[in-house]
């Protein structure tokens, strides 16, 4: 499933060609992705302007003026294109985002089609879902804090809210695993497993380590927990930079070749050496409430 890095990639990507543009048709292709669309979803969105893109945790975010907001999820295989002008044989239209997993373009699963009037002329932003994990709903800005998608999520790891004296009160006293501590979205919104074991091999914390060992009898935070809040982080800013979990080439919603080579350090890097500096451990995979985790277990304490 995409993580939240690769989700703020596609709303850079999409930002330029949507953002300010109006939406002049929604042309839905079937009744239903993982859920129904809701009721009179295309009429209700057609002729809006798009007054701007954002994200919460792993969902995109994009807002139309009137107040109201479409909340789109990506599931497992969805992914967003963008078309401009005639579409001609052969052509190969950018697909904002980078993603561990090839995105598909196979028309048959090309299931929304926002047809959008720009100040660049007409585009289509097309959503292809093979599997149909993915989602779109419709809800009023000002009741976004209370939809059954959005209410109880954490703070989000790119913003200064997240810092270790938040972690603490909620690390405080709990002999749940570390990994799972950190994985909880009503904690920290939007932190998926691939960047957790990159943060938590960054910060040579063990996944099996019990949270509240991080937090002192007062409740404050020790050293290690301010180190593991600076990588958490610091691998999502990292991860963002280099365009999400991608190890390939990747056509740019513009057109233009991106090259995003993000090596991860410990994910899917199972039997092989670790990479932290003097360490002579070899990488290793367990299974924690059905994800795997991958961790060094000769640095990570």
């Amino acid at each position: 499933m995409p993580e939240l890095p690769e989700v703020e990639t596609v709303k850079r990507g999409l930002a330029p060609t949507m953002e300010g543009a109006l939406l002049v048709r929604a042309e839905l292709r079937r009744p239903d992705l993982r859920f129904p669309f809701p009721e009179n979803f295309a009429e209700a969105v057609a002729g809006r302007r798009i007054i701007a893109l954002s994200r919460r945790a792993k969902y995109l975010m994009i807002e139309l003026e009137g107040g109201d907001v479409i909340i789109a999820h990506l599931g497992m295989s969805g992914s967003f294109r963008i078309e401009t002008g005639p579409i001609e044989a052969g052509a190969d239209p950018g697909t904002p985002g980078a993603f561990h997993h090839p995105r598909g373009k196979d028309e048959k699963h090309d299931h929304v089609v926002f047809h959008l009037d720009g100040g660049s002329g007409p585009a289509r932003v097309i959503y292809n879902d093979p599997r149909r994990f993915g989602f779109m709903d419709l809800a009023r800005r000002s009741a976004l804090a209370d939809h059954v998608f959005l209410r109880g999520l954490g703070e989000e790891p790119t913003g200064n809210a997240l810092d270790a004296a938040y972690l603490a009160a909620r690390f405080a006293g709990k002999v749940q695993p570390l990994k799972a501590a950190l994985l909880d979205q009503r904690t920290i919104a939007g932190l998926g497993n691939i960047y957790v074991c990159e943060a938590l091999w960054r910060s040579g914390l063990s996944p099996k380590r019990a949270a509240g060992t991080l937090v002192d009898k007062r409740g404050r935070p020790k050293q290690a927990l301010i180190a593991l809040t600076e990588r958490i982080r610091a691998v999502i800013a990292d991860a963002i930079a280099a365009g999400g979990s991608s190890l390939k080439d990747h056509i740019q919603a513009d057109g233009s070749l991106g090259y995003f080579q993000h090596s991860f350090s410990v994910y899917d890097r199972e039997g092989e050496a670790c990479r932290t500096p003097g360490c002579h451990g070899t990488v290793a995979r367990m299974v924690q409430a059905g994800r795997s985790t991958f961790y060094c277990p000769h640095c990570q304490k």
